[in-house]
């Protein structure tokens, strides 16, 4: 496993389209692995592959251990990811992203999603997912359409600066504040 280089925005990488993988081999796990190592690395709850410069259609979500949220603090690798089915509540939280470091910005997401795609080995995955961890497949969906959550924002003042190791934190809280 290695550590790979995240881009920021700016980098053309990440508004563009990412393909769908049809080669599920030693290269697409290796991009895994290095892919997971690198988001706990950066403090992230998630990872797509553009955000490392690769423009396939991989993800990863690692949200913190949470009793009140089944499947947090699991790590899901997903393959050609899709949001199958999504609740019609609607709620706003804090977003953070790795490719644009040192912000948080409010984003109004489906509270709860269905998510299907498939596993490194070729496997069909389902996962329902609510809370943060929605909000992180939403969020690392929307970057294998080239979509950042800054083009979300609730309203253009609805950005904030904090410091370097904080936007986990501040993701965090304020789900915790919504509930």
């Amino acid at each position: 496993m290695a550590l790979r280089r995240i881009r920021f925005v700016g980098d053309p990488v990440l508004r563009k389209r990412a393909h769908k993988v049809s080669r599920f081999d030693d290269n697409l796990a290796t991009l895994v692995q290095d892919m997971a190592e690198t988001m706990r690395n950066s403090n992230g709850v998630g990872l797509a592959a553009p955000q490392v410069g690769v423009a396939a259609r991989v993800i990863v979500v690692e949200t913190p251990q949470d009793e009140d949220e089944p499947g947090s603090g699991q790590l899901y690798a997903v393959i050609n990811p899709r949001i199958a089915r999504a609740s019609q509540e609607m709620v706003d939280g804090l977003e953070g992203c790795l490719s644009i470091p040192g912000y948080v910005g409010e984003v109004t997401r489906h509270a709860a999603v269905i998510v299907k795609g498939q596993s490194v080995q070729r496997r069909k995955i389902r996962i329902k997912a609510q809370g943060l961890t929605a909000r992180s497949f939403q969020h690392e969906i929307d970057h294998l359409d080239g979509v950042l959550y800054i083009d979300k924002l609730t309203a253009p003042d609805r950005i904030w600066r904090v410091e370097e190791d904080e936007e986990e934190e501040a993701e965090v809280q304020k789900v915790r504040e919504t509930r």
